[in-house]
């Protein structure tokens, strides 16, 4: 969020220079009560929007909780566990933007809903979008050395995917299922962070459950850009499933449920897992 020497330069001021972005931006009253020269920063990340922090954070809770469950953890250890895991889900969802941004620069500036986005609007030059990353990722990892050796090495097996992730918008109808891949990894991620290993019988029903609920929610949210994403070039589940949306849909829930119920058999979970 580095600014001028003489601490006049605002962000307003960066986006009069930038070429096509006007001179104000309505961050909203989250962002908006941060320093000028910080909220553009703020903005890529999606502060504003938590939602997809959450997304992310909860498959983490099922899988630490599960593990806490089959390994008899304290209750102060599992939320010190989540509490790490949240601060995690805030880090590497903000990543996660910037590398979606960094990516689909052009197709932002062609879709109604992204074109004031940050990067697309010129708000934050490219390279210092990719200093923000690094910054980013050095919080990120700074999270991760503080879990067990195993689970560090199966973290960072998932960066393929969430670098992959917004090119496959471009050669795919399917975008929605690498993201849900990347999205729910914390649900394997929690458990070995609980127990030093994975059990699969019991986390990958769980994390297969993830990415069927991602399938669900993102392809309800991607109908909102269908008539831009048409014109971009853009693919998803929203064009690919069309009128059929609802009944595909019922099928990706009725599975999402269906598997977090397969996932709390095997892990032998009592009557109060499937109440909730």
């Amino acid at each position: 969020f580095a600014s001028t020497p003489g601490g006049q330069r605002s962000a307003d001021a960066d986006l009069n220079n930038a070429e096509g972005t006007p001179a104000q931006t309505n961050y909203g009253p989250v962002i908006g009560r941060f320093p000028a020269s910080a909220r553009p920063y703020l903005y890529l990340t999606r502060l504003d929007k938590p939602i997809g922090t959450w997304l992310l954070y909860w498959p983490c809770v099922w899988g630490i909780g599960m593990a806490a469950f089959s390994t008899g953890m304290p209750m102060g250890s599992m939320a010190s566990m989540m509490a790490l895991f949240g601060t995690g889900a805030v880090v590497m969802r903000g990543a996660g933007c910037t590398i979606n941004d960094l990516w689909d620069v052009r197709f932002d500036r062609m879709v109604e809903r992204t074109k004031t986005r940050p990067i697309a609007s010129g708000a934050i030059t490219r390279p210092r979008a990719f200093a923000f990353l690094g910054a980013q990722l050095a919080a990120g990892l700074a999270v991760l050395v503080q879990l067990n050796p195993y689970t560090i090495a199966f973290c960072l097996g998932s960066m393929p995917l969430v670098v992959l992730y917004p090119f496959m918008k471009r050669i795919t109808y399917w975008p929605q299922l690498v993201l849900g891949l990347a999205y729910n990894w914390g649900a394997l991620a929690g458990w070995s962070a609980v127990a030093g290993s994975i059990d699969w019988a019991v986390a990958l029903p769980l994390y297969a459950a993830g990415v069927s609920w991602t399938l669900v929610y993102d392809t309800i949210y991607g109908h909102q850009d269908k008539r831009d994403d048409i014109t971009a070039g853009v693919k998803s589940t929203s064009l690919l499933f069309a009128d059929k949306t609802k009944a595909i849909l019922s099928g990706f829930s009725t599975s999402t449920i269906g598997l977090i119920c397969l996932s709390g058999y095997m892990n032998g979970q009592g009557l109060p897992f499937y109440a909730t």
